[in-house]
């Protein structure tokens, strides 16, 4: 069993199936709001609703261009990186992080980094000959960006694959709605939660590394589903801090310990 079939099969198991999600909010058949912190890895961290991006998927949709011809979409995905990287770039979609990650790794050497909103590490974007980008759409898979740097010389065995219309109107409204939500979010929005949340985890910015040891993690993630919060299913993939959410959510876990061996939990 997946890790991912272990969370969904334990969230049906408590709550039920999830009938709703909106926001960072997961509302289920038994009538449960759950906090969502593992919001797809990322791909949620601006909410499940979709905002202004699943507007344009619906009304690029109605239009009925979804085959496999060239539109005037797609182009705008290249021009919203570059808007995102501040530098212009050339937008290769792939069908999963992990195909992007190969193809930059195989061309690009060194030369490349994955994106990773309020990273706390300062990186000068516009300065890297390829950056990987997850667009923030948690219900249209796991397309990801590969953005070559104008100039940067390029295999001509580089390719990414198509993607309809309605798809690419969405990913680059993405874009621009990640790159508003930069410029907005910023500490004082994830520390105020810190008295609860970093006696179990590391905080760095909204991203939370756990302290529980990696063979107590299963039973850690059991914990948090019984106190109605949903965190990342992977060791290795942080939970996110919640945005815009009354601390009150986490009154469960202030007041319900985690008992477990590892000594880093006091």
């Amino acid at each position: 069993m997946s890790q991912l079939d272990f969370l969904a099969e334990e969230i049906t198991k408590r709550y039920g199936t999830v009938k709703r999600a909106r926001g960072v909010f997961l509302y289920t058949a038994k009538g449960v709001r759950l906090t969502d912190m593992y919001e797809e890895g990322g791909r949620a961290i601006l909410g499940w609703g979709g905002g202004s991006a699943f507007t344009q998927l619906k009304n690029v949709l109605s239009r009925g261009i979804t085959g496999s011809f060239n539109t005037d979409f797609m182009p705008r995905v290249g021009k919203a990186i570059g808007e995102l990287l501040n530098s212009k770039r050339k937008a290769y979609i792939f069908h999963s992080k992990e195909e992007a990650v190969n193809v930059a790794q195989a061309f690009f050497d060194k030369q490349w980094k994955l994106w990773k909103p309020w990273a706390a590490e300062s990186i000068v974007w516009r300065d890297i000959a390829c950056v990987i980008v997850e667009p923030p759409l948690p219900w249209v898979g796991d397309i990801t960006i590969l953005a070559v740097k104008d100039g940067v010389t390029e295999p001509d065995s580089l390719k990414g694959v198509r993607i309809a219309a309605p798809v690419a109107a969405a990913v680059a409204r993405s874009v621009y709605d990640m790159l508003a939500a930069v410029q907005v979010r910023e500490e004082k929005h994830w520390f105020l939660y810190d008295t609860v949340l970093t006696k179990y985890w590391t905080r760095k910015g909204p991203y939370l590394y756990p302290k529980v040891s990696k063979e107590n993690y299963n039973d850690f993630i059991l914990h948090c589903l019984d106190q109605e919060l949903v965190i990342s299913p992977f060791y290795d993939v942080p939970s996110i801090v919640p945005f815009g959410v009354d601390r009150g959510v986490f009154t469960k876990l202030k007041n319900r310990s985690f008992l477990c061996q590892s000594s880093e939990i006091h």
